[in-house]
């Protein structure tokens, strides 16, 4: 069998870039692929299928019934599947149904944790025994009752620096009683909630290994994450990093139309952060208030920074710059009245009394919390640029 890794870069976005960036940082071999390899039968040249984080539904919407059946043919025959946070929740009842395991109910959850965890793990050939902490970026939580579901590690406790919603863990234990700040939220903060819940699981699907991760050990500058990839890889498909194959980036000339978008997404971004409303937590995530959208505008950020990174024709950014410059005039304007809106009501991302907000939100990002309205259109159109210029 080939051990070659399919990376499915459909529908990930920011998290599809981070993946990208920690895969080629670390030497590991893959190739991206689409939905649409996937259901014209390209899966079988691969040993693995590797899907990292995004909108688990926006996934199942993409691949269709022919791509879930190519998926599920693929690791019975005996290929192996790789899923962090959404694309652990792909291959669970709650999607494709590779393996045994639901999801629990968001009022159930502690939603909005990020940032550094201690994990317990149990003995398996993806761990180093000396590394115990690593990245979760506001995971989902399991449900297993299927005793064949191999735990391979659980929450422990969560450090000082990571935060539940907009506030700080360790600023919160010292100071803070987190019941209180339950019942003003009215949502589940306390981050005690996540200790020795699965974190990370192996399962079987017919021949094929499955094995799903809520933690992102492809995060940004993060050492213990970076050696569990490799030995992922290793376990996974038998291959190992590939010093040799990696080339150098070259300087690319920067097209005035791109310097105009990336001006765009720099202002945006400087916005919120002089008006209080995030700072940045890594090189490619914010931490943002409750009250606004944050994932999304640092995902078009990333995005446009790395289209500065790549060879591109300036005729191919017009229908970008038709959408962009519309979509960052008006989230300004949202962002504002955001701002000021905090200082009179509670609100979050989806609730707010002002009818100006309200208008806005639909039209620039739908009525759910997964990509929709203006904003799905933009980050389509870029990531279908991204898709074709790193392939």
């Amino acid at each position: 069998m080939s051990s070659k890794t399919a990376f499915l870069w459909d529908e990930s976005f920011l998290w599809g870039l981070m993946a990208y960036k920690a895969l080629k940082a670390n030497d590991l071999p893959f190739e991206i692929i689409s939905t649409g390899d996937i259901k014209n039968g390209k899966l079988k040249n691969y040993a693995m299928l590797f899907v990292p984080g995004g909108w688990a539904s926006n996934k199942v919407k993409a691949l269709e019934d022919k791509g879930i059946s190519q998926i599920k043919k693929f690791v019975n025959k005996g290929g192996n599947y790789l899923g962090f946070c959404g694309g652990a929740g792909l291959a669970t009842l709650d999607g494709i149904g590779l393996l045994n395991i639901k999801r629990k109910p968001t009022k159930e959850r502690v939603p909005s944790f990020s940032g550094r965890i201690h994990l317990n793990i149990n003995d398996h050939p993806i761990w180093n025994s000396s590394l115990h902490v690593f990245h979760a970026w506001w995971p989902s939580q399991f449900l297993i009752s299927d005793k064949n579901i191999k735990i391979l590690a659980t929450y422990g406790d969560p450090l000082s620096d990571s935060f539940s919603s907009d506030l700080n863990v360790g600023d919160v234990e010292a100071n803070g009683n987190w019941q209180e700040l339950e019942n003003l939220y009215q949502i589940n903060l306390d981050p005690k909630r996540l200790l020795n819940e699965p974190a990370v699981v192996e399962g079987t699907f017919g021949k094929g290994r499955v094995i799903l991760s809520l933690i992102h050990f492809d995060t940004p500058e993060d050492e213990n994450g970076a050696r569990v990839l490799k030995n992922l890889w290793e376990y996974l498909t038998g291959s190992k990093e590939q010093k040799s194959g990696r080339a150098e980036d070259l300087k690319k000339k920067t097209s005035e139309l791109l310097s105009d978008l990336e001006t765009a997404v720099e202002e945006l971004i400087s916005l919120g952060i002089r008006n209080f409303l995030w700072f940045r937590r890594n090189p490619m995530l914010l931490q943002w208030r409750r009250g606004v959208r944050g994932l999304e505008y640092c995902t078009l950020y990333v995005m446009i920074k790395e289209l500065k990174k790549l060879c591109i024709k300036e005729q191919d950014l017009h229908a970008v710059k038709e959408l962009l410059i519309p979509f960052v005039d008006k989230a300004k304007q949202l962002l504002i009245l955001e701002r000021l809106a905090m200082q009179d009501e509670h609100i979050t991302y989806e609730k707010c009394d002002d009818l100006q907000i309200k208008k806005i939100r639909t039209e620039l990002f739908g009525n759910s919390k997964s990509h929709g309205g203006l904003f799905k259109n933009l980050i389509d159109e870029i990531d279908a640029l991204l898709f074709g210029l790193i392939n």
